[in-house]
């Protein structure tokens, strides 16, 4: 890849947000440069407590069990908010004595050590249960967003090789039930809810029974810290789904991730608001509060800024992590509204998912008297590499600074096929990050040729383009694949572009990303058709129905044109920088590339 020169300009030094003044709470990261340099992964490492005799290190015991021994025993690890008004509290001697039972639960189906166990799921605590019972069993829990159609389900189920599902009954029966056949190593599906008697069909389990019988004993064997325990499917922008897999050693990157980049403390109330099916409600929706020993609220109910500012007054939530999307949301339902409520529990304010606009963290220093700390990571890392911590000027629309632990550099790609790192500050090229922290992926599950590409010259290479400036900041300038961010979810244009194929009428399709001011990015299609076919509105309409259906609300696209041909390169390959171009009126660059047509449509 050639160095790119284009910049974003920074703001002016005036619009930069000073760290607050010295309040009741102490940082934990107090001196950026003292911390990086007295910093060690054995250090971070001893923070946490490892099994009993020595017998390595597993999640869950960092994260429930440990403190269940102890003094947090009683502590309410876990709040639940119901989307019916329902609220339900879980100490972390509850969330250890269950996960027990799960892991009990799977040991009596015969499911053990390596085993995949898949949740779909929404935000409900049976989620976090199945999870830590996963970790104690040494199975490998695979989350999956539950807002996804039947095609990309089943396609993860097959990847992954699931052996469990848990899921509810009106999930399985809309998303999975029709794909089971097709699904032969998926021997066991666990129905969570209230109706799950009623939908229960031949080859599906209820969670309430299963619980009930299972015993609340069960000693976790020794875990080797390198032992799988997390697949988290990320989408690519030229083949299906891939699969992260993340250690138990992970724990320690998400421990003291939680501590050091969102300043958890002892005492907070801490709420993260991203579903556990992506990789954010799992590293910080899960493990780092739980392995922090804080309280964390879980709320079931989909958006709505008076329900959110309602749960921030209510629950006095102290520490919040949320997204952009969320974020543009509340902007634009006003500040009014906030000051309706009683926020001043509030003490520290996180963003991820995409890059923070500058002019939301200025409104929420307005808004809240603090800003939002925008972070950057990806499911590969595990864990957050780059952030503006709280003891930190912020520098609006910047990522922040790289962790302690964490070696972050600025690379141009080389014809060679190496890479060169650029020092000058202010240089756009590719982030990237020297290997060797706890949570960094160990390989793409059953694609290691996939894994070693993302490993040049001793960086693992992120993809992103960003810049650093004279101060190490770095800065998002963009990515350097056609991955789509829309509403801080992660979605790969081939599989919308397979789903499209499906349908009778259509021959190609293409798919980008289109700007928009509150998601990011919009899923836009192109779709030439097969002849027959008149491109109009009934089957325009028609055709975005269709992959709703499969793909789900938030993988589907929104948009959708037609054209006599999709462009391509003469490989075959679909040229969507050519296609985005040409919806935004950019330059269209070298199409030397490009296929002559010779048909049309076919």
């Amino acid at each position: 890849m050639p160095e790119l020169t284009e910049a974003r300009v920074a703001p002016e030094r005036s619009a930069w947000i000073p760290p607050p003044s010295p309040g009741a709470v102490t940082p934990n990261l107090a001196e950026y440069r003292a911390a990086r340099r007295s910093f060690s992964w054995a250090t971070a490492r001893a923070e946490l407590d490892g099994l009993p005799g020595g017998a390595g290190l597993n999640i869950a015991w960092e994260a429930v069990d440990r403190h269940a021994a102890g003094t947090h025993a009683e502590l309410v690890a876990l709040r639940w908010l119901g989307r019916d008004g329902t609220r339900r509290e879980f100490s972390y001697a509850d969330l250890s004595l269950l996960s027990n039972r799960f892991a009990s639960a799977l040991g009596g189906l015969g499911v053990g050590p390596g085993d995949r166990i898949v949740s779909l799921l929404g935000r409900v605590p049976e989620l976090t249960i199945a999870a830590l019972g996963t970790w104690k069993l040494g199975g490998v829990f695979c989350p999956l967003f539950s807002a996804f159609g039947p095609e990309p389900i089943r396609t993860r189920l097959e990847k992954s090789g699931a052996r469990v599902l848990v899921t509810t009954p009106a999930l399985y029966r809309r998303k999975v039930a029709q794909n089971r056949a097709a699904l032969p190593s998926l021997e066991q599906v666990i129905l969570v809810g209230e109706d799950e008697s009623s939908a229960a069909a031949d080859q599906v389990r209820r969670w309430s029974t299963l619980m009930t019988v299972a015993s609340p004993d069960f000693r976790i064997p020794p875990t080797d810290p390198e032992t799988a325990a997390l697949i988290h499917f990320t989408s690519g922008t030229t083949g299906m789904p891939k699969g992260a897999l993340h250690v138990h050693e992970a724990v320690v990157a998400h421990h003291v991730t939680g501590r050091l980049a969102l300043d958890l403390h002892p005492g907070d109330v801490f709420w993260c608001t991203a579903d556990p099916g992506w990789v954010t409600g799992t590293s910080y929706g899960i493990i780092a509060p739980l392995t922090n020993g804080v309280t964390s609220v879980l709320d079931e109910a989909d958006f709505d800024a008076r329900r959110w500012y309602e749960i921030l007054a209510r629950e006095r939530v102290t520490v919040w992590y949320t997204a952009p999307t969320a974020i543009r949301m509340l902007m634009k339902a006003g500040p009014e509204l906030a000051r309706e409520y009683d926020l001043s529990a509030l003490r520290f304010l996180a963003s991820v998912g995409e890059p923070l606009n500058p002019e939301a963290v200025v409104w929420s220093q307005g808004v809240f008297g603090r800003c939002f700390h925008d972070n950057w990571w990806q499911t590969e890392t595990g864990g957050i590499m780059i952030a503006n911590f709280a003891a930190m000027e912020v520098r609006p629309g910047s990522m922040g600074r790289p962790l302690p632990g964490i070696d972050a550099a600025i690379v141009r790609r080389l014809a060679d096929g190496g890479v060169e790192e650029i020092t000058q500050p202010d240089r756009v090229g590719e982030l990237a990050l020297r290997p060797g922290w706890p949570s960094m992926f160990r390989t793409y599950w059953n694609e290691p040729e996939r894994y070693a590409k993302c490993f040049v010259g001793g960086y693992y290479l992120t993809g992103d383009l960003a810049r650093r400036d004279a101060d190490g900041y770095y800065w998002f300038v963009g990515r350097a694949d056609d991955v789509i961010k829309t509403m801080g979810h992660l979605i790969g244009p081939f599989e919308v572009e397979s789903a499209l194929l499906e349908h009778p009428a259509v021959a190609e399709a293409g798919v980008i990303g289109k700007p928009d001011a509150v998601a990011g990015e919009l899923v836009k299609a192109f779709v030439a058709l097969k002849g027959g076919f008149t491109p109009d509105e009934a089957l325009r309409r028609d055709l975005l129905g269709f992959a709703r259906t499969r793909l789900g609300a938030v993988v589907a696209p929104k948009e959708l044109t037609f054209l006599p041909v999709i462009p391509r390169t003469r490989s075959g390959k679909i040229m969507r920088r050519l296609l985005k171009a040409r919806e935004l009126g950019l330059p269209e660059g070298d199409t030397s590339t490009l296929e002559e047509p010779a048909h049309g449509n076919t």
